[in-house]
């Protein structure tokens, strides 16, 4: 009993993958110098899509997908969908169902959301978002189960989504250093913090790669459940793709593994 009570309120902790895709956005960092964005090839591109295993415990649990798809310029500058789905196995759904879905425009232009859609469905919590960022403003309006709110966030704020794809596309992530951003989650603010730990073999469905190990410090819940921190491994090349995620909970761990990767851009 204990175990699947345990295993019922962690398991989402991967699922969405995490400001995984991991882990990418654009929001304020800690060095401001970093806040432009000049022109260069981006890690990840409309018909990208990546699939990974949830196991706990040896147990298969679920399945995450990440895709960007194509939408419409935002103001005349491209855009992608990203898009997120999340499904716990029939057995994992006996006692605790999950099944999300999360939707983000990302302007491509600024590296930054425009609009979420978050349809949240584990276990007995059910919640729908609507998210409508006004960067120029320093505004976002959040729709949360037909209750409209509308609040003030911080210069590039990311959603829990778009922070993954901000995060590949830094241009130097290597061991030591370290990144802080913010993102706008569940009608509230939180500064989100990235560390490079180290460089890491880890097996990819191409073979064995070398990979960035980054702890990503959690200060929220939602879509990764739990207040706790992430591991998640990222390709050491140009396309920054998130092979891995890992977090411990009370009983072992939750893992999220790249199974299948089509659409990703040659390594460069």
């Amino acid at each position: 009993m204990l175990r699947s009570t345990v295993f019922s309120r962690r398991l989402l902790v991967l699922w969405a993958p995490l400001c995984l895709a991991v882990l990418s956005g654009s929001a304020a960092l800690a060095d401001p110098g970093l806040t432009a964005h000049p022109p260069r090839p981006l890690p990840f591109a409309s018909g990208e899509r990546l699939t990974y295993s949830i196991t706990w415990l040896a147990l298969r649990a679920g399945t995450a997908v990440m895709e960007a798809d194509a939408t419409s310029p935002v103001r005349e500058r491209p855009a992608v969908k990203l898009i997120s789905t999340a499904r716990s196995t029939p057995f994992v759904s006996k006692f605790f169902p999950v099944e999300n879905r999360v939707e983000s425009v990302f302007d491509l232009g600024q590296l930054v959301p425009q609009r979420m859609i978050f349809h949240r469905r584990e276990g007995r919590r059910k919640n729908d978002f609507d998210v409508t960022f006004r960067h120029a403003e320093g505004t976002v309006t959040s729709i949360k189960d037909g209750v409209e709110k509308t609040l003030a966030i911080p210069p590039e704020t990311q959603d829990a989504l778009s922070c993954l794809y901000y995060l590949r596309s830094l241009p130097a992530l290597v061991p030591g250093s370290s990144r802080v951003f913010n993102v706008h989650h569940d009608q509230k603010n939180y500064r989100l913090e990235i560390r490079v730990e180290s460089l890491d073999k880890v097996a990819a469905p191409w073979g064995e790669v070398e990979a960035l190990r980054i702890l990503a410090i959690m200060p929220f819940q939602g879509i990764f459940l739990n207040e706790g921190n992430i591991r998640v491994w990222l390709t050491n090349d140009a396309r920054r793709v998130p092979l891995q995620m890992k977090a411990k909970v009370i009983i072992g761990s939750v893992v999220a593994s790249l199974t299948e990767a089509t659409g990703i851009s040659p390594s460069r």
